[in-house]
């Protein structure tokens, strides 16, 4: 990584790629008009072969701000920190080559730092992309925007905890360079994706008290599927969970003691067991040994305590752990269920709130009778 001094206000913005010839260019663009025009971009392109690569270079001969790496596959981690490396920025940016900014996303997110005093990540909120069969496109807002109200900014992560609690949406964020050297932050050289980004989301967020939020969605993230991460699961078993893992190692390193940081992990554990069993079976090869050493890192109260914890999840806790079977829970999680329904109603309307549930609903069917 460089050691020369970060230039004040420079944006570099990292862009991770892999074959994303369709969608790129719109990328790029996205980047190269913000409004705070002071940035670098660095393609580092991942041994793409569509043309991935040829769209970059158009846009480094047009844009004397764009610099292209060109290097053999190696993953979405390793790309990530070549780009940090060549940072020379006061911030870093990750922007994934298949979405796309809002032209005021990095004036927004400096001025809010600006306002509170400075910090050491700045967070924002993003739009949900989905594209029919009909090219037609639906657009919610994430499930974090107007929730994150910390008592005050900067904060550390625990007063914001829904930060926690879904999608890691490490893009849509801003790191101050030197805060990543400080703290020697990397991704996970691991790989494919990986979900390298879950392990990076505790590195960052658990080592600083110095958050800053703007609850604007700055951020177009496209999202090919609702079952995802069950996808992820069927063709990966022990991924998510070797994940998740990585992110608990990391909270202990880092002395991440606070109940909520902790409950939050907690519940994206249960999550990914309960993911994973329902995708590939508890037969998958490796698959019971890695869920025994996982649910051993769980306190039971996080588990047995938490509303948002399904009966599926229960379950196959206990299960796992060889606890007698789970009694009541039942109405405090479907108590949570209906809150978070209205919730979402509200924020992105019936239509899609019931496609959610209907999705969530089959899911939760799948998983228990993965579990019998």
């Amino acid at each position: 990584m460089s050691t020369t001094k970060p230039e004040p206000g420079l944006v570099s913005v990292i862009v991770p790629t892999y074959n994303v010839a369709a969608t790129l260019d719109q990328c790029l663009a996205s980047i190269e008009g913000q409004t705070h025009q002071q940035v670098e971009v660095i393609v580092v392109n991942d041994g793409s072969t569509d043309e991935s690569s040829a769209i970059a270079h158009a846009h480094a001969a047009r844009d004397q701000r764009v610099v292209v790496v060109d290097k053999p596959n190696e993953g979405y981690g390793a790309s990530c920190n070549r780009g940090i490396a060549m940072a020379r920025g006061e911030w870093v940016s990750i922007v994934e080559p298949d979405d796309y900014l809002d032209p005021g996303a990095f004036a927004g997110m400096i001025a809010q730092a600006t306002r509170e005093g400075g910090a050491d990540v700045v967070k924002c909120a993003y739009w949900r992309l989905f594209e029919g069969t009909d090219r037609r496109q639906t657009r919610v807002t994430c499930p974090y925007k107007g929730r994150v109200r910390p008592p005050r900014q900067p904060f550390a992560v625990g007063e914001g905890i829904e930060l926690m609690l879904h999608h890691p949406a490490i893009w849509a964020a801003l790191y101050r360079t030197e805060f990543l050297r400080e703290h020697s932050i990397r991704f996970l050289e691991i790989p494919g994706a990986g979900w390298a980004d879950n392990p990076f989301l505790v590195e960052t967020l658990c080592a600083t008290d110095r958050i800053v939020y703007v609850d604007e969605p700055y951020y177009f993230y496209r999202e090919h599927d609702l079952n995802d991460a069950e996808d992820l699961a069927r063709r990966s078993p022990l991924t998510p969970l070797a994940r998740w893992n990585d992110m608990m190692d990391a909270a202990d390193r880092l002395g991440e003691k606070d109940p909520r940081v902790r409950a939050a992990l907690a519940l994206r554990g249960i999550n990914y067991a309960t993911i994973t069993v329902s995708a590939a079976g508890m037969d998958a090869p490796g698959l019971k040994d890695l869920l025994r050493r996982s649910m051993e890192r769980l306190d039971p109260a996080d588990v047995m305590g938490n509303p948002a914890v399904g009966p599926a999840g229960r379950q196959l806790f206990t299960q796992v752990m060889g606890l007698p079977e789970p009694q009541g829970g039942k109405i405090a999680h479907m108590g949570y269920l209906a809150r978070e329904g209205v919730w979402r109603v509200r924020q992105n309307g019936l239509a899609f709130t019931l496609r959610n549930a209907a999705s969530r609903v089959n899911r939760l069917f799948s998983r228990q009778t993965a579990l019998g």
